[in-house]
């Protein structure tokens, strides 16, 4: 990951055909050791294709994937709501006495 957004900075920042070269420099600039086989097979991948192009893809593709869950069915709603409004309670709880143990609240 970390060579693919070097690859993007540099596109970025105005080069259009970054080289292993330039990708290395990049990486080693910020004290990360760079992997010569890593950015090859990213270079690879990348040849011949557009960039704006593969990000168009990846959204339809990451538009299929759930991004929440679904919710269970049932009580077990209901249950869940109840264990966070319960923990929600012990953490007040604990503000308030760590609020007594130094004698004074902050917004006291």
């Amino acid at each position: 990951m970390k060579y693919l957004a070097a690859y993007l900075l540099l596109l970025q920042g105005g080069n259009e055909s970054p080289s292993a070269a330039d990708i290395k420099q990049l990486v080693e600039s910020v004290g990360i050791e760079a992997e010569q086989a890593k950015i090859s097979t990213l270079l690879s991948s990348l040849e011949g294709k557009s960039v704006d192009q593969l990000i168009a893809e990846g959204q339809t593709k990451l538009a299929s994937v759930p991004a929440g869950g679904a919710a269970p069915a049932g009580g077990a709603a209901a249950g869940g709501a109840a264990a966070a409004a319960e923990e929600e309670e012990a953490v007040e709880e604990s503000k308030e006495e760590s609020d007594d143990d130094m004698g004074f609240g902050l917004f006291d």
